[in-house]
């Protein structure tokens, strides 16, 4: 426990200057390359820190917060890109906030659903409930499951964690600053086409990648008719390097490229999918809504056990999730029953 406090001081510390740095120095530059270029030790810090964790999940968390977040959040800044959250009279605490949590802002979609706080809670603990019963299927039963089987609740377990750490950040940054997390998903098992699931899933990326690569790559092309499929293929190749990068994170070894692999193929099938859309504009076939969803949510799932799981099964990341998830699950068992022993005796 003293290394986990020791490395979030550290983090916390290492955020906080940089953001400073960013505010009181990188602010004052105009816009465009200069900027960039002064922040290029921040990019280089955020990129490093989640090595200095310890477990797979603290590196997955501060990936997804420092690497991924804040980095391209930082890209906006130094171009003020389309609607870029930070303004330069913003205070200093707005301006921490605003780039180190995905946090609602002006710019932020209103059109996007709001969900009640008991509807939320009431999601939050279903969501735990199905995540705890597949962690313990996994661990009692892997042995007589195919592997496939195994690879299919993993998809699962990929959804649902991400959704928790969501929703627990959300409550825990309400309950204690008032401030609105934007959502994380919206129902990507629904989806009806590769391009609908992709923008239901892992919304924060999506934004992100929309306004750092999707946008400036259609801009710079837009003389041309496929001017929105190069911003397309070009956000997924950026997003497959994202990941390639937070799977050596997560499991300290060479890239195989398997991930980068994943998120082009899916990248070539989305502009495949608007190609044809394009081309039968205005016709009234259509494939019917539950064969469209079986199909597309089918895709990603064959097409995630060929490609976007092994490289995390060969290096034993799920091993030591699992691990980790247990060992945290003891703690917190352990705890509760010190807690409660120690209330009998002062009654």
């Amino acid at each position: 426990m003293e290394a986990i406090a020791k490395n979030f001081i550290i983090y916390v510390s290492s955020i906080t200057v940089s953001l400073c740095y960013c505010y009181f120095l990188s602010s004052k530059i105009p816009k465009g390359i200069c900027r960039f270029i002064s922040l290029i030790p921040i990019f280089c810090i955020f990129t490093i820190l989640p090595l200095r964790c310890t477990y797979v999940f603290t590196t997955a968390i501060c990936f997804s917060f420092t690497t991924w977040l804040m980095n391209f959040k930082l890209i906006r800044f130094a171009f003020d890109l389309d609607e870029s959250p930070y303004r330069c009279s913003d205070s200093l605490i707005r301006f921490i906030t605003v780039a180190s949590l995905p946090v609602k802002t002006k710019s932020t979609d209103s059109t996007s659903a709001s969900t009640s706080p008991e509807r939320s809670w009431y999601k939050l603990g279903l969501q735990n409930l199905i995540f705890s019963i597949l962690v313990s299927t996994v661990n009692n039963y892997r042995d007589r499951f195919h592997p496939d089987i195994v690879l299919v609740i993993y998809c699962g377990l990929l959804f649902l964690i991400i959704d928790i750490i969501a929703g627990v950040s959300a409550a825990l940054l309400l309950f204690l600053t008032g401030l609105e997390l934007e959502p994380s998903s919206n129902e990507p098992y629904l989806a009806t086409s590769l391009q609908n699931f992709w923008g239901r899933w892992n919304l924060l990326v999506t934004k992100t990648l929309r306004y750092t690569v999707y946008k400036p790559v259609r801009s710079a092309f837009s003389d041309h008719k496929w001017a929105p499929h190069a911003g397309v293929l070009s956000s997924f190749f950026v997003s497959g390097l994202m990941h390639e990068l937070f799977v050596y994170q997560l499991s300290r070894e060479d890239p195989t490229w398997e991930m980068t692999s994943f998120f082009v193929i899916h990248g070539i099938c989305v502009v495949v999918e608007m190609i044809i859309k394009s081309n039968l504009a205005g016709g009234r076939w259509r494939l019917p809504k539950f064969l469209a969803t079986l199909l597309t949510v089918g895709f990603v799932v064959v097409t995630g056990l060929w490609l976007f799981f092994p490289p995390l099964i060969r290096t034993k990341v799920d091993v030591k999730v699992l691990m980790e998830h247990a060992s945290f699950v003891d703690f917190i068992k352990t705890t509760f029953y010190s807690m409660t022993q120690k209330s009998q005796i002062h009654v």
